[in-house]
């Protein structure tokens, strides 16, 4: 599944992104603010950001320039109410692929964005650590010549650890990314599918308990 990370301090237009993206299948994730976007991106590496560009604190134009900087080549749709030619250019070599200017019809939005990742940026069709090979397409896993046989959600969960390997993902964050909510289970939930995965993995062992906060795919 595609991951988005929108960025918008309106809360409203926040919402409404948030619903017309996971409508067309998006797993989304949400900040309201430059400094909350540059920690998400820090804790899960999205596959596309939608920034605005009038953020309090930490403005998109810094933030699209501390990703680059970071040399991460994640696309980016920058959203603002400016429509000057200046302002475009001034974003767009600040690091944005595309410009979108409010108000937007949400289709306009979507086909942007399915552009985007077609332009020679789309993720990864192969994630791999060690051994284990996930395709993301397909959902389907291996380790070494064995296929893994893996459920959505443990595939999910996979995918998620795969994105993030040597660094910690929090029993929280899994319940946004692979259970759409951090309220839509508890957290032994997780626990119980990463014990799950744990034993379709086989030795020798991938995923680190770190106790207290989640898990980290290490060798």
């Amino acid at each position: 599944m595609v991951s988005v990370l929108v960025v918008d301090d309106d809360a409203p237009v926040r919402r409404m992104l948030e619903r017309t993206l996971a409508a067309e299948g998006y797993s989304v994730a949400t900040a309201g603010d430059g400094g909350a976007a540059l920690a998400a991106i820090e804790r899960s590496v999205p596959d596309v950001v939608v920034l605005d560009l009038g953020l309090p604190g930490v403005d998109g134009l810094s933030v699209c320039r501390r990703v680059r900087g970071k040399g991460l080549a994640l696309p980016i749709l920058l959203l603002t109410a400016r429509d000057a030619v200046a302002d475009r250019v001034v974003g767009l070599e600040a690091g944005a692929d595309d410009y979108l200017v409010k108000p937007f019809a949400s289709e306009e939005l979507v086909a942007r964005l399915r552009a985007l990742l077609r332009r020679g940026v789309e993720p990864e069709v192969l994630l791999a650590f060690d051994d284990v090979v996930l395709d993301v397409r397909s959902r389907a896993a291996r380790r070494g010549p064995k296929d893994l046989g893996l459920s959505g959600r443990e595939a999910d969960l996979l995918e998620l650890l795969l994105r993030n390997q040597r660094r910690v993902v929090t029993r929280e964050l899994a319940l946004e990314r692979v259970w759409g909510s951090a309220n839509a289970a508890s957290l032994n939930a997780v626990d119980r599918y990463v014990s799950y995965l744990r034993r379709k993995l086989g030795e020798p062992q991938l995923i680190r308990t770190v106790r207290g906060v989640g898990f980290v795919l290490e060798r």
